[in-house]
């Protein structure tokens, strides 16, 4: 049971916190890309330290270890590139989709079935972007711990204190331009 309710539950806490980030809004996400209203970047900035530190409390303490999948920076950087696009001509993330989906926005149910289809899509040349995409500048199983020797904590201590202070300077210009 609790495998099924546990998602569940989840799944609609991480909806409900979108929904007060405000972050279902198509618009606050076009604005974030015209650097207009950085409510998304603090929203998710704030997702990513939490829940990093969640992870490393999770493997310090042995209740799980990392899984750690193949760097293939190239088509990181390709899908980067294609969900950036993909994310400003839509309006919303996938995350953000499925809570505008949930508040009745059809322009986001949509966005999704075209989601679905590029994930068909790309199901259907796995094999082609496997042979010719995948392989290039691929770096194995690595970590940036593992690469640079600097310890984990130190990685999310900095990613913390480079939150804070982006947070710091974005809520300092947005209150001189009020």
């Amino acid at each position: 049971m609790m495998t099924i309710l546990g998602p569940l539950v989840m799944g609609a806490a991480f909806g409900f916190l979108l929904q007060r980030g405000k972050v279902t809004n198509c618009n606050v996400i076009e604005n974030q890309f015209r650097l207009r209203d950085f409510t998304v970047l603090k929203v998710m900035g704030t997702a990513i330290v939490v829940g990093g530190i969640g992870v490393l409390l999770l493997v310090d303490t042995g209740n799980t270890k990392y899984y750690v999948k193949d760097a293939n920076m190239l088509a990181v950087a390709l899908g980067a590139a294609l969900f950036g696009v993909g994310m400003v001509v839509y309006g919303y993330c996938p995350g953000t989709a499925l809570g505008a989906i949930a508040t009745g926005s059809v322009h986001a149910l949509v966005g999704a079935l075209g989601m679905v289809a590029g994930a068909i899509l790309y199901a259907l040349s796995f094999d082609w972007l496997k042979a010719h995409v995948l392989n290039v500048w691929a770096l194995g199983k690595v970590r940036l711990p593992d690469v640079t020797h600097v310890p984990d904590i130190a990685w999310f201590a900095a990613l913390a204190v480079g939150a804070a202070l982006f947070f710091w300077w974005v809520e300092s210009a947005e209150a001189r331009r009020k």
